[in-house]
Formats: structure tokens, sequence, C-alpha cells
């Protein structure tokens, strides 16, 4: 099978790559057999053919490796397509960041007014992806982990229907930490989780037909054991009845999390491109460049949203060696290529699983996997706050994609002020005006460029 991954020169390139050496064989017919990169970088795709090559040293029968600039060189005939492109860079990034800093709101890569205008800025080039894909690989599945993974997913599927496929690490990893808290077995647990891509909540979590999350919410002693539990505080956990993705954070410590980020010397964006500019440097002049990049990574995981964690308080090694996005992307190849049924929190299309979405909304649910694909399984519905934020924050992805397709700067300022962390149309449109003059990519969905 060929797996083509775009973004390739990006650099958690390897996380993927080292989960197919060790998860996927010919022994149950899920062997990949070359691996395609493709980046509009081909200084970046040097390096990391060379990162991934010190990656397979004395491993026998790897995946034949190969590089291209070429979209369609690098899809054609692809049985999977990995896709985690960032449009603009990290320049983009950090722009995302600061526009909104200005103002005095949340910049951050995903959430409020900076994931908007990411997935803006993003959506032409993930449609050029989809019809390319059509074209070269139809038959390939496309797992998408390019931010604001909900949106984009949605948007690529109006041209690749159910074949496009959108992870995240994020609520599984919470799943999992609320089931080791008590001490269970996070494969023999269901996690009652729903909502959108880095906007959902742990419900229930059942174990032989008993929900025990009522158990550990009742224990802020555990609770302070997860990094939720540290992050939110056991006594907000309590009221809410449920742990909320980490995400969270931005909206239920909306200030807090604007104060301290403002109050750091460095945004997240100005960091990763600080350091990830000294590593691709590093690399390319070293003799062992995979050595460099395993040192490099462990410090930005590490740093992973420090802005919601308490001075000198470190992320969680067991959390961090238990690995993210890149199990949730072979679990998901695995299970397709050899039919294997697996139970995965996905990004799809929402059908009637999310009562009060639209049916072709992109939600964040529990699926079952298996050849034919991911089919949601019946979810934790959405109530009160919590279906409202979900339903808004939907509307203004759409929103979004609407604007995208026509170059409507109307439709991006509707979406961009209904949005709970902006909510002002005259900062809506300050916010516009700025990342257009910011961010070549942006300005260019408008002007047809």
């Amino acid at each position: 099978m060929k797996l083509a991954i775009l973004g390739g020169g990006g650099f958690r390139v390897p996380l993927v790559h080292g989960a197919v050496l060790d998860q996927m064989g010919p022994e149950d017919g899920t062997r990949i057999d070359e691996i395609w990169l493709h980046d509009v970088s081909s200084e970046r795709l040097d390096t990391m053919v060379r990162v991934l090559r010190g990656q397979v040293a004395g491993r026998p029968g790897a995946p034949s490796l190969h590089a291209t600039i070429s979209l369609p060189e690098a899809v054609a005939g692809a049985d999977f397509v990995f896709s985690a492109i960032r449009v603009s860079g990290l320049e983009g990034r950090c722009c995302d960041e600061r526009v909104a800093l200005d103002m005095g709101l949340l910049g951050q890569e995903t959430t409020g007014a900076g994931g908007l205008i990411y997935g803006l800025r993003t959506l032409p080039e993930a449609m050029r992806i989809a019809r390319v894909v059509a074209e070269e690989a139809p038959g390939a599945w496309v797992i998408n982990f390019t931010n604001p993974a909900g949106m984009i997913t949605q948007a690529m599927q109006q041209v690749l229907g159910p074949r496009v496929i959108g992870i995240c690490d994020s609520p599984i990893g919470l799943g999992r930490r609320a089931a080791q808290a008590l001490g269970l077995d996070p494969a023999a647990t269901r996690f009652g989780y729903s909502g959108l891509n880095h906007l959902g909540w742990l419900q229930s979590l059942t174990v032989q037909g008993r929900d025990v999350l009522p158990d550990l919410l009742a224990r802020p002693d555990l609770l302070k054991g997860t990094e939720e539990g540290r992050l939110f505080g056991p006594e907000w956990l309590g009221m809410l009845g449920a742990i909320p993705n980490e995400y969270l954070y931005y909206y239920y410590f909306n200030r807090d999390a604007v104060a301290a980020i403002r109050g750091a010397a460095e945004t997240r964006g100005e960091y990763l491109r600080r350091t990830q500019a000294q590593f691709y440097r590093d690399a390319a002049a070293s003799d062992d460049p995979y050595r460099v990049w395993v040192e490099a990574h462990h410090g930005r995981d590490a740093s992973y949203m420090a802005e919601a964690r308490a001075e000198g308080e470190e992320r969680d090694e067991a959390d961090m060696a238990a690995g993210g996005y890149e199990g949730v992307a072979v679990a998901i190849m695995r299970a397709i290529s050899a039919g294997e049924r697996a139970s995965i929190i996905l990004n799809v299309r929402n059908g009637s699983a999310l009562a009060g979405l639209p049916a072709d909304a992109v939600v964040e649910v529990p699926c079952v996997v298996d050849g034919s694909g991911p089919v949601p399984l019946e979810p934790e519905q959405l109530t009160g706050h919590m279906l409202g934020l979900t339903a808004t924050v939907k509307e203004c992805e759409m929103g979004i994609i609407s604007a995208a397709e026509s170059g409507s700067d109307a439709e991006a300022i509707r979406a961009l002020a209904i949005h709970p962390l902006v909510d002002s149309a005259t900062s809506a449109k300050k916010l516009l005006a700025g990342y257009r003059a910011a961010i070549p990519e942006v300005e260019a969905v408008f002007s047809g460029r």
C-alpha cells in the first residue's frame, strides 16, 4: 500500500512514520510499502528524508521513502493520504496570535479569531488537495490533521464525501487519563465524549454498563492527578458535571488565558518559529539528524499549553509517552486495510448523531471503524450551554467555509463577530482588516489571487 504524507517536511512527520513502522506489517495485510512525502519546501523535505532514514536505521523491510514537491505525483494511486499542512507557515500562525492579542482578544491557533482565520486561508488549498486526490487517487482515504481539523474536514468532504476523516488526539487522551485516574483499563472503558474538534466534553465513563465518571468528579485528589484536573480545577469540573477538552480552557478561563499569553515573552507560535528554525539548521548540519529531532521533540512536547499551567508545573511524562494523533492515524489505516473493528473518537459527518446540529456538520464523536470506514456510535447528546456553544461555533465555521468559497468579506466578518471569543461586530471588522494586511494568503481569499 502507498501512504502519501502532505506537509511531509513538517516537524511531526517522524511520529507518523514511527507509528507506521511499529504497527503496520505484512503479517496482517496492513503493510505500507511506500511512503511519499510532499511539501512546498524542498529544503525541509531533504532534511526530513535524512531524519526518517536515521529513524529506520537497522530496521529491515521499512517502506521505501520518496519526496516530491509535486502534489499529483505524491498522491497518485495512494491508498491513504495523511494531510498536515500549514498554509502561511509559522509566520502566519504568529500573525494569527498577535493580531488578536493586540486587540485584547485571544490569539490561538485553532480557537477564536486566530483559528477562524487559519481556516479561512487554509480552505482554498485544502479544496485543491481534495480535487487532486479525487483525480489521482479516487479510492484513497484522506486522514486530515490539518487544523482547524473539523472545519477543514467538512470542506474537503464536499469533494470526497465520507472518505475524508478528521483526527485529533485530545479527546482520546482525555478519556485515557480519566480512566487511568480510577485505575481502569482505557481499552475496556467506553468514553462518552461528543462535540466539535477542540470543543467537546467527556460526559460519561462507562465500565461494564456503569457510568463511573461521577466517582471521579467526586474525588478532587484523583482529579488533581490528571492534566484536566490541574488545568480546570476539581471544583469547576464538579460544577460542570463533565470533563471538558483542554481547549475549552480558552472559553471557561478566557481572561486568564489572554493575560497569561500577553504576559509571556513570546507566543506559542513565536516559540515554535524560533525552535523549529533552530532544529532545521541543526539537523541539516548534523551527521545524526534523527537524534537532533528526538531532542527537539521532547522540548516541544513538554511546553504544550504552557500558558494554562502554573509556574514550574510540567506536563505529565506518562501522558507524553502515551502517544497522540499518530496512533489515531495508524488505528484508522489498520482498521480499514485489515477490516478490523476499532472504536475511535473521530471527526465525521454528523448525520443524525448529535441533535441540534446540521446533518452535514462535521462533529467529533466515538465511531466504529472497519473496512468500510467510520460510522458514528450513539453519542452522548449535548444539552444546555454545551449545545449552545457548539451550535454557535459550528455556525462560525460554516460561515468561514462560505466566505472562503465566495470571497465575501461580509460573511467572514459575520462569522468572526458571532464567535463567543470575539462577540463584537466592530472588533470583527478590525480583526479581518488586520489579518488581511498581515497575511498575504488571507488577502488572496478576497482579492481572487
